[in-house]
This record gives structure tokens, C-alpha cells and sequence, in this order.
């Protein structure tokens, strides 16, 4: 087959352009990056020869091995894996198969130290060998097929494919040869070789060989035994990293390292890390695990559904089972008791582990809540059995701005002794709901309100109801009652006062019904109100106004609900409008006034305006009718 010239995918020409600028701050990287492509090739063919052993028949012995030319300029890594395909050869290399790629994308900042993280999470690592090379040329064969393939691009836009020379093609698996840049010899030095080998993939357990051709030996560089299977005592903290980075493509440090033999009824190896930074598809649809199983050391999968539940999708590293059979299919693993249990036993002690360090450490709990809470709490809605658990360790903010990050337990023992409830207060954005009129009577009688901003938490606060015996209650909901909670009022006010605010109220309220009709479900006093003139809030029994948003925006419900306009009848504008009733244009300044404080609650709820030009033109004839001539 003749050469095939190819452009790479636009957003692979994006990421070389920032490898080119040496993304990376430590140029070494690029072959733990590869040496750790090439250990996944060959725990691929490792799995596939359970049920195909004729694949590996003539090479059973696994290996990765480097050999440098200074002549030549080259460095080689090649592994004996499970190779690849012409068409597998340029979805792999030339273009990123993988969902979330505009969001990837869009995270990208221009900041080296930011986008090395991003990069090595989207898994293309091979990338990050053109940091040293001027040219680099792949030559790899399937396992079990005939024809072999060559790959070659200086990564400026273009690659080439052909069909590889059967004399310079591997029996099976990849051989990649980076020609180097004239300032890069440091590459070819044996020395410099073995020292990145041990820094970055002595974990690795399969021999990383260093080719002598003049001596015609092989040096082992790696002690070649998995990590997960030696004694935790033998284990140094940067092994743990390094080994944390070539499953997760990382390049963070994990914050949580959990490392731990089951033996008795069912014996397993797990060891698992939680990142300090947050993956880039966290909240990808798929919810895919990322997790690796192994049974017996053999890689079986690396997205098992049932190993961990979804909500725990932000874990990175591996599981070994001694008891799994090892010729077992990715779909049989799903209805599989003991992957049950052991499901079970690793959740289990995952929570256990996350409240340690959330009552021994809360600083760096917080840390860790800000980048997995939103998904931790999917478990409180789906998750039945671990609710409480969960709930346990959750963390939120709220109107108590100086406390930082709380939990249900600190909130309740907070609670006003005439507080019947656990008060919160959703949307999209914590500041915003801290400026949110609806929260300005629970704020000035002392009374801390949970801020919500996840998707999530619509969902799980039904399904929960109460926490120690007190429900939840919305902000926005006309069953907020305050009037309970002002003998705990400080600077409540005495009935001679109420009795002043209220007069002639009910006049404005009568007109304000008549001009919103069609608008409102009812215009009423309000209890919540102390520094705004109006706010909307959701009948008694009527959904969380949040979560109809959320719901309108998804497509998922027709028109908006009407909802309740409260006024502030201590508000100055509100007790000038009750003295302009007498006027005898009064019904139309009123009914003015009325649609304007309408318009103005729904923007203060981050609304659309339903007629943005009738909201212009009255607040232009109110605005000229207050001018002096």
C-alpha cells in the first residue's frame, strides 16, 4: 500500500503547539510517558491471551526495552504488547477518540504548569515525546496479524502511514524511534536513561530493558515487580506518586493514598488514590470508573462498572483479586457476587478513610470537598445503604460565612432554639445566593442558611427529607415561616410599630393584585424582607424555584409556574407608593410600579424578563415622570 499523507485532528495540532512550547517543566517526562503506554499494550495482550494463548505462543515473556544511537541521534522504546492496526494506528496518534474533547479544550489556559496537569489527563502522553524530537516514526504490528505499519510526522500538522517492510517489523507489538533534537543528547546517555527509569517506572511490573548493541547485553533498569504487591513499609511516598501518575496520567500529587490486603474469605490487593486535583471528565455523562481490575496480576480492565459505585468515579488506581476467575468477560463482571462484595468492602472503607480526614483535618477535607463533593453527594440520592455515611462527611457552605465549610451536624447544633428547620437556600452560585433577597430575615434574625449550589443537590434533599430529626425547608417556599423565630430576635419589632408598617398596605396590595393577575398566584406582606421591596417565592407545597429552572432549562417542564410576590411593607419605595394611591393617575402609576418590582424579582432570581420591552418602556415613563421638568 503507498504512503498516505494525514492531517492531524485540530485539536491534536492544538496540543502539539503547546508540547512545542515545552509544556512540560522537566523534559524527562516524555518517557514515562511512553514506557507507560508500552506497560498498557502488553497488560492488554496479557488479558486477551487468557482466551487467545496462541498470541503470545513464540514470546511469552513480556518486555519493554530502550536502545539509543548516538550515531543515529535515536532513541527507540519498544514492547512486545499487543501492537496495533492501520486503523487503530491513526485514531491513536493522529486525532483523540475521546468524549469531552471541546471541554478539554476549553480548560486549556496557556499556563505551562496548568495545562501539564490537563494534558496528562486526557491520556496523550505519546504527544509529549515531540518536546525532544525533530521526527518520530512508529512501527507496529498487531498481534496476530500479518501486515505491520509505519507512522512517521515531524509534528507540525501532518503524518504519514504505509505499510511496514516485513524485515523491519516487529514480530508483534509497537517499536517507536524518536529522532532527537541536536540539544537533547542527553537522551542517548545510558546513565541519564537508568536514572529516569528508576525515578519514574520502577513500579512498573514487567523488566524495562537498556540495549547495549556493542556488548550485545540487555541491562534491566527497573526492579519489575508491581507495586501493589510489595509490603507498604517498602514503599517510599514517591514511588506511591509515581505509580499514582502512571495510572492517572496525572501529573498532581494524590491527596489520599489507601493501600491495603484483604485475606480471608475473599483476598484482593487495592490500592487507590484520591487526586488533589480535579480530573478534567469528572462530570462527563459516561460516569465511567477509572479503576483498573487485575486477577492475579493479569490486567483484566481498566472502566469496571461494578468494582466501585459512579459517585466514587473520582478514585484513581488499581484492584488485584485473588478470587476472580481469570479467563472472566468484562460483561460477566457485572453480575459477579464476589466483585459485589468486594465492591461493598472498598466503598466501606473509602468513606471510612474520608471521615478520618475530615474530622483530623478539615483544612485539607475542605480542599478535597471543593473538588469531589458535587460528585460524592450523587451517592446520598442513589445510594440508600451509604446515605447516612455520606451525609456524615458532607460539607456546605452557608450564610455563616465565617465558619468556611460545615456540616449538618455543626448546623443543627447551631440552630436557634425555636428553629423547627434546616434552611437552605439553591442556585448556581454561592455569592449571588448570599446577596438573594429571600435570605435577608433569616439573616437579620440570626438564622444560618445552607447555600446550595450544586445540580445534585435537588435531587438528594427529597430523597433525605430530615437530618436529626429537622426537614429540610426552601428559602423560597412560603412555608418558611419567620414569624416563630423572632422571639430569638435580637432587634424585633414591637406590635405599635408592625401596626404603622401595615397601614394602607392592604390598599397597595389590592391594586397590585389587580395589575399582576395574570402574572402572579398572589401578592402578599412579607415576613423575609428587611433591606428589598419585593421578592418571589414559591407557594406552600410548590417546587423549589431553583429546581424548576433547572428542569425548564433541560426541557423537561413547559411554562413556569406562577409564583407569590412578597413586599416589604417597611421598604421606603413600597410606603411611597402607598402614599401616591390617592393621585388620579394612581391606578397607572401603580400598575407601573407593580410589573417594574415584578421584573426587578425576577432578575434578582436570575430570570429571563418575559417582555424585556415593555420592562423598558415602563422604566423609561417612570424614570421620566421622576425627572423635574
Amino acid at each position: 500500500m503507498a504512503e498516505e499523507k494525514l492531517t492531524f485532528q485540530a485539536e491534536v495540532s492544538k496540543l502539539l503547539d503547546i508540547v512545542a512550547r515545552s509544556l512540560y517543566s522537566e523534559k524527562e517526562i516524555f518517557l514515562r510517558e511512553l514506557i507507560s503506554n508500552a506497560s498498557d499494550a502488553c497488560d492488554r495482550l496479557r488479558y486477551a491471551a487468557i482466551t487467545a494463548p496462541g498470541l503470545i505462543a513464540d514470546d511469552s515473556e513480556f518486555k519493554i526495552t530502550l536502545a539509543a544511537d548516538k550515531k543515529a541521534r535515536t532513541l527507540t522504546v519498544a514492547d512486545n504488547g499487543i501492537g496495533m492496526s492501520r486503523d487503530e494506528l491513526i485514531e491513536n496518534l493522529g486525532t483523540i477518540a475521546r468524549s469531552g474533547t471541546s471541554a478539554f479544550l476549553d480548560e486549556l489556559t496557556g499556563d505551562a504548569g496548568k495545562d501539564m496537569a490537563l494534558i496528562g489527563q486526557f491520556g496523550v502522553g505519546f504527544y509529549s515525546a515531540f518536546m525532544v524530537a525533530d521526527r518520530i516514526e512508529v512501527v507496529t504490528r498487531e498481534a496476530g496479524a500479518e501486515d505491520g505499519w509505519h507512522w512517521a510526522s515531524d509534528g507540525r500538522g501532518e503524518f504519514t502511514v504505509a505499510e511496514a517492510e516485513a524485515e523491519d517489523t516487529p514480530a508483534r507489538g509497537t517499536r517507536i524511534v524518536i529522532h532527537l533534537a541536536t540539544a537533547e543528547k542527553e537522551f542517548l546517555e545510558p546513565e541519564r536513561l537508568r536514572q529516569i527509569v528508576k525515578t519514574y517506572s520502577d513500579h512498573i511490573g514487567l523488566p524495562i530493558l537498556l540495549a547495549d548493541d556493542k556488548a550485545g547485553t540487555q541491562d534491566q533498569l527497573n526492579t519489575a515487580s508491581a507495586l501493589w504487591t510489595r509490603p507498604r513499609r517498602e514503599i517510599e511516598d514517591d514511588q506511591y506518586t509515581e505509580f499514582y501518575r502512571h495510572v492517572s496520567h496525572g501529573f498532581d500529587t494524590p491527596w489520599l493514598i489507601l493501600h491495603n490486603k484483604a485475606e480471608g474469605r475473599l483476598e484482593y490487593t487495592s490500592l487507590l488514590f484520591v487526586p488533589s486535583a480535579r480530573p478534567f471528565d469528572l462530570f462527563d455523562p459516561a460516569r465511567k470508573a477509572s479503576v483498573k481490575l487485575y486477577v492475579r496480576r493479569v490486567f483484566i480492565t481498566d472502566d469496571c462498572e461494578g468494582l466501585l459505585p459512579p459517585w466514587l468515579r473520582f478514585l484513581r488506581g488499581i484492584v488485584d483479586s485473588e478470587d476472580l476467575p481469570l479467563n472472566i468477560s468484562r460483561e460477566m463482571l457485572q453480575d459477579n457476587p464476589m466483585l459485589a462484595r468486594i465492591k461493598g468492602a472498598l466503598t466501606k472503607r473509602v468513606l471510612g478513610e474520608l471521615k478520618k480526614k475530615a474530622e483530623k483535618e478539615p483544612e485539607a477535607y475542605a480542599a478535597f470537598w471543593e473538588n469531589f463533593g458535587a460528585v460524592l453527594k450523587e451517592g446520598i440520592y442513589e445510594d440508600a445503604e451509604r446515605r447516612d455515611d455520606i451525609l456524615g462527611i458532607s460539607r456546605f457552605r452557608t450564610t455563616a460565612a465565617d465558619e468556611g465549610l460545615v456540616s449538618l451536624a455543626d448546623y443543627v447544633t447551631r440552630m436557634k432554639p425555636s428553629q423547627d428547620a434546616i434552611y437552605y437556600h439553591s442556585g448556581d452560585d454561592a455569592k449571588a445566593l448570599e446577596r438573594s433577597p429571600q435570605i435577608e430575615g433569616f439573616r437579620a434574625r440570626g438564622v444560618e442558611v445552607l447555600l446550595l449550589t450544586d445540580p445534585v443537590d435537588q435531587f438528594w434533599l427529597p430523597m433525605v427529607g430530615e437530618r436529626e430529626g429537622k426537614p429540610f425547608r426552601s428559602v423560597t417556599q412560603g412555608g418558611a415561616d419567620l414569624a416563630a423565630l423572632d422571639e430569638d430576635a435580637a432587634d424585633g419589632k414591637d406590635e405599635a410599630a408592625e401596626e404603622a408598617d401595615s397601614s394602607g398596605i392592604d390598599g397597595l396590595i389590592a391594586m397590585f393584585k389587580l395589575a399582576l393577575s395574570d402574572d402572579v398566584k398572589d401578592v402578599r406582606t412579607s415576613g423575609r424582607l428587611t433591606d428589598s421591596a419585593v421578592c418571589l417565592v414559591a407557594d406552600e407545597g410548590d417546587m423549589d424555584m431553583h429546581l424548576e429552572r433547572m428542569l425548564r432549562q433541560q426541557r423537561q417542564m413547559g411554562a413556569p409556574s406562577k409564583r407569590i410576590l412578597e413586599i416589604n411593607s417597611g421598604h421606603s419605595l413600597i410606603r411611597r407608593l402607598v402614599g401616591a394611591m390617592g393621585g388620579s393617575d394612581a391606578a397607572d402609576r401603580v400598575a407601573d410600579a407593580a410589573h417594574l418590582l415584578l421584573d426587578q424579582a425576577r432578575i434578582m432570581e436570575g430570570e429571563q424578563l418575559p417582555d424585556p420591552a415593555a420592562f423598558s418602556q415602563r422604566l423609561a415613563s417612570v424614570m421620566e415622570r421622576g425627572i423635574p421638568g
